[in-house]
């Protein structure tokens, strides 16, 4: 009721602006739009996303496997945002339909790959199109249509309950509802404190207007936040004149680690420290006796925030080792920390660079393939391997090396099928890795094996870094790294499952025997 009585009192706002009622007593102005223009744009976008989040609601009664439900959900984003991107308006000199479609998919797959330069070629509609596309990306299509869905629709069925509880990582399925409203506000929380921080800190002399600052700001925090890496600066954060905008730059990363950690993690802190300040607060007044509540932080979330932290220390250690002569140099105490900082970030499936990647050292590369590759956390806006999946394949190797016969960690133990899984995730990356680099070569072999390398591992854990040869791709390979870019951020195993005629239940066993193994 409330998010309607909202929007009914936009449409008359937009109405009265409209028709003069209301003069706003300046011209005001958002990208290359007057107010006017952009709110009636608006008011569009926002009715298109009342009617897709209802249709959302019905997608259980297709009878599919969530799984083919959840690859469908980004397809069909890609699909709209495609045809979004090919429309007049959208650009400055026309598109051609796959470096819509790369695009499209590089937004919505919160990449950041590039064919196009996102603020000479697209007007500010269409850099509009790509900030939307990234956001509903980084969320998750059924996350954010289902939001919008319960609150226009007023309430969820108990199916929809079901098909929601896997795409939030919610057991009870009582606290679907709160939990996704938890989502939703982290998100808008984090985002609209990152936009005031960078609108406050960076410098108005960069910008013609009040209103492009305000979409800067805008756009960064969002594209940071959803780790999509897309910027309005035709040199990304490198560009003349923001490049020393060193507080941004923190910014923007802290918005990075927020969004990639993962919502579990986020959740899971807020529960402790939520118990732990209620508890108190209880035994201070003499309410009732604390009671100890175990396990609030589990495995998982112990296991994520230690390895996220074990990562961000060896890329800051590496970076600041192997580029002190190279992109650190001649650069201020607090340029070369923030800049080391920001290096050990970005290749967490951020794509956003602060400096000239062509001029990094071999072996920051090498260390920035094993970063990408790795990647964000699981429950993220981010993509990659997933932090989970390399540390439970790191305990593996570290027990058979002991000589133990089960995994454990934190005083618990890791279940089999997580074993499985992971070492599953692991194979197919290197599957599909392989073979966009060995396709991307048959396509284009003038290109060095490193940058190909490197711009498929970005791809597939949706990066978006570059050593600058995404522009230069053939139409072959570019429908490639489209390929890649979606099954990195659907997941391989993913789509498996979705195709993949599930086994029944096995009710026999066959005698074991060892294989050989070096």
């Amino acid at each position: 009721m409330i998010v309607e009585i909202t929007i009914i009192l936009f449409l008359i706002f937009t109405s009265l602006v409209n028709f003069g009622v209301i003069e706003l007593g300046y011209p005001l102005t958002v990208g290359n739009l007057e107010i006017k223009a952009f709110l009636v744009n608006l008011l569009i976008l926002i009715l298109f996303l009342i009617e897709l989040s209802k249709l959302s609601l019905i997608a259980n009664q297709l009878k599919l496997h969530p799984a083919l439900v959840f690859i469908l959900s980004f397809l069909i984003v890609i699909v709209i945002g495609t045809c979004m991107l090919l429309l007049p308006n959208a650009t400055t000199n026309g598109i051609s339909l796959i470096d819509a479609l790369f695009t499209s998919t590089s937004a919505v797959c919160v990449t950041g790959l590039i064919v196009l330069d996102t603020s000479s070629d697209f007007t500010f509609f269409g850099q509009f199109v790509i900030l939307i596309l990234f956001q509903v990306g980084g969320l998750g299509m059924m996350t954010f249509t289902s939001f919008f869905g319960f609150f226009f629709k007023g309430s969820y069925t108990l199916q929809n309950q079901l098909f929601l509880r896997d795409y939030i990582n919610e057991e009870n399925i009582g606290a679907i509802n709160s939990t996704l409203l938890k989502i939703i506000l982290f998100t808008l929380i984090t985002e609209g404190l990152a936009v005031l921080l960078i609108y406050s800190s960076i410098d108005p002399k960069l910008f013609e207007s009040v209103g492009d600052q305000l979409f800067f700001s805008t756009f960064h925090a969002i594209s940071g936040f959803c780790n999509a890496g897309f910027s309005t600066l035709s040199d990304g954060l490198y560009e003349s004149g923001f490049r020393d905008q060193y507080t941004v730059h923190l910014i923007i990363a802290f918005a990075i680690i927020l969004g990639g950690i993962g919502f579990p993690v986020v959740f899971g802190y807020y529960n402790y420290f939520k118990h732990v300040w209620v508890g108190t607060k209880k035994l201070i007044t003499g309410e009732e006796e604390y009671r100890h509540a175990p396990r609030v932080v589990n495995v998982n979330i112990r296991l994520i925030v230690y390895t996220t932290g074990i990562l961000l220390l060896i890329g800051f250690i590496t970076f600041w080792i192997f580029e002190k002569n190279h992109t650190l140099e001649g650069l201020s105490g607090y340029g070369k920390f923030v800049t080391t900082f920001f290096g050990a970030v970005t290749p967490r499936t951020a794509g956003f660079n602060t400096v000239d990647m062509s001029a990094l050292a071999m072996p920051t590369i090498l260390i920035y393939l094993i970063l990408m590759w790795i990647g964000a956390s699981p429950g993220s806006t981010g993509g990659g391997l997933k932090t989970s999946t390399i540390a439970v394949a790191v305990l593996n190797a570290v027990s058979i090396a002991r000589g133990k016969d089960r995994v454990e960690i934190f005083r618990r133990q890791i279940g089999n099928e997580t074993l499985r899984k992971a070492f599953a995730v692991i194979l197919l990356s290197f599957l599909v890795i392989g073979l966009g680099v060995f396709t991307v070569l048959l396509f284009d072999p003038q290109i060095a094996l490193i940058h190909v390398a490197f711009e498929i591992f970005s791809a597939f854990s949706t990066v978006g870094l570059s050593l600058g040869i995404t522009g230069d791709l053939s139409n072959g390979s570019k429908i490639v790294v489209t390929i890649i870019m979606f099954l990195g951020r659907v997941g391989t195993l993913t789509v498996l499952v979705a195709f993949v005629k599930k086994a029944r239940t096995l009710r026999y066993k066959y005698p074991e025997e060892g294989v050989f193994i070096t």
